[in-house]
């Protein structure tokens, strides 16, 4: 990748040389690493340095690895031997407290698992790892991962760092904070019902929830989960190819999975969207309503395509009628992953609890409606790409709210009927099984980031990833005033 074009993060002012290193592209810094202009050493150290900083204020990272800068030096003593420590040589990169790291406390955001250490990497840091990559520490996450605003009885809460005060989004907000103070270069997540999704709406970054099968989660409590996957954040759509690019392909031990190849994730950022691409906007896809902010930045951005080659349309999409069978799912979802906790729902923490009961409560016939929405979701979108290659949405219905407020409970003056229905835009997406992106695409009259989700075709992360980048170029992020 060129650094010219990838590097579209904006700054405000003049920076530090080690802040500056810290913001640069994860595809910048491996290829400097790899050519010994700047020691893998140097870029974890310069990201240590803003998790020094910054975590006091917003509390993205829950646990520091001790080993960050001696794998950090065992990539510069491979380099000095001639050899090829991979893609990733040396580029920062944080992992959900859900997700196992050998020797590294894992609570999954849980006081029943505080002092919980993993013996084994999961599948998704082996791969990170073999690529170069350097794990940093582990970014905060709700208890289990249970809701979009991320704070839990063990760490505290995860603070939006373009306004502390406001929610970071959930479920990987650390990792979205993390990525926009310049903690990591890549950020690894997971994403039921948004949680890739949202905190990069509420961050300023983007995030991909990937096809399911493409990124193994594993270990898992249920491998024949198809709604939630494991996926990455990063500052621009190139650096999530990249880390996509390592990370992507079957697993022995996952029934669920999808060829990688001949697949080629970063070109496709690189290339950038097709000239001529057909595309269709909808400003409020769950029928839920769209806080006026959020909807004029997303919209603006939409039809800002235009100037790159695109056809761009707005249509009525309504899938209102898939909330109801998301809230199904998911609390099957529950059950199947909290079977050997079912004993002890009592000391778990209310939200997660309440979850875990509603699941337990969902009849038969409820889960046979609920997948028979999917089935006419997926029918819906064959239709929609008839006549169109992506489909654009808001990411989020509301902008970033109070950090000590558990969930908004209105969106444009609508009370809400539930807890979720606030982050319905990006759930009903979830049904789907298609990938979906939030790119951010500028900020509001608040200063406040706004993100718009890219859907494409079935396994099209190639697809996403290219109109992704194209957003990016067209709407150049900015750094939080935080990270400056």
């Amino acid at each position: 990748m060129q650094a010219g074009r990838d590097d579209v993060w904006s700054g405000r002012g003049r920076v530090s040389a080690a802040a500056d290193l810290a913001f640069r592209p994860a595809a910048e810094l491996a290829a400097r690493v790899a050519a010994r202009e700047v020691s893998a050493e140097e870029v974890v150290s310069a990201a240590l340095d803003r998790v020094g900083r910054h975590n006091p204020v917003v509390n993205a990272v829950v646990t520091l690895s001790p080993r960050a800068l001696d794998d950090a030096r065992a990539i510069d003593r491979r380099l000095a031997r001639g050899e090829d420590p991979g893609p990733l040589a040396g580029v920062p990169v944080g992992i959900k407290d859900m997700t196992a790291v050998a020797g590294l406390r894992t609570t999954y955001g849980s006081p029943l698992y505080a002092d919980h250490v993993p013996a084994e990497d999961a599948l998704v840091v082996r791969r990170l790892r073999a690529a170069g990559a350097v794990v940093v520490g582990k970014t905060n996450t709700p208890e289990f991962a249970a809701g979009a605003n991320t704070f839990n009885d063990v760490f505290g809460a995860t603070r939006n760092p373009w306004d502390p005060a406001l929610s970071a989004g959930g479920s990987t907000g650390g990792g979205a904070a993390g990525l926009a103070t310049g903690m990591f270069a890549l950020a690894e997540g997971t994403d039921l019902g948004g949680s890739l999704r949202i905190p990069a709406a509420f961050c300023g970054v983007t995030g991909l929830r990937p096809s399911p099968g493409l990124v193994p989660t594993e270990p898992t409590d249920w491998v024949w989960d198809t709604l939630l996957v494991t996926g990455l954040m990063a500052r621009t759509a190139g650096d999530v190819a990249l880390g996509l690019a390592a990370v992507a392909g079957p697993a022995a031990g996952s029934p669920l999975r999808q060829a990688v190849a001949g697949r080629d994730f970063p070109a496709a950022a690189r290339a950038g969207m097709a000239q001529g691409a057909r595309v269709a906007y909808c400003a409020d896809v769950a029928g839920m309503g769209v806080d006026a902010g959020v909807e004029a930045v997303c919209r603006d951005a939409a039809f800002e395509l235009g100037r790159a080659g695109a056809a761009v349309e707005e249509i009525d999409l309504d899938l209102s009628h898939a909330r109801r069978a998301f809230l199904d799912l998911r609390g099957q979802w529950m059950v199947a992953h909290h079977q050997d906790r079912l004993h002890r729902i009592g000391e778990l923490g209310p939200n997660l609890a309440g979850n875990i009961r509603a699941g337990l409560a969902t009849t038969a016939g409820q889960l046979g409606r609920a997948d028979q929405v999917r089935s006419d979701l997926w029918h819906r979108f064959a239709r929609l790409r008839r006549n169109f290659d992506y489909l654009l949405t808001p990411t989020t219905a509301v902008p970033p709210f109070p950090v000590d407020q558990s969930h908004p409970t209105e969106i444009a003056g609508r009370r809400l009927e539930t807890y979720v229905d606030w982050f319905a835009p990006t759930f009903v997406l979830s049904l789907t099984g298609l990938p979906v992106a939030s790119v951010p695409v500028g900020l509001d009259s608040r200063g406040l980031p706004a993100g718009l989700q890219v859907v494409g075709p079935p396994a099209g992360e190639e697809a996403v990833l290219a109109l992704a980048a194209t957003l990016e170029r067209l709407r150049r992020p900015e750094r939080p005033p935080l990270a400056e």
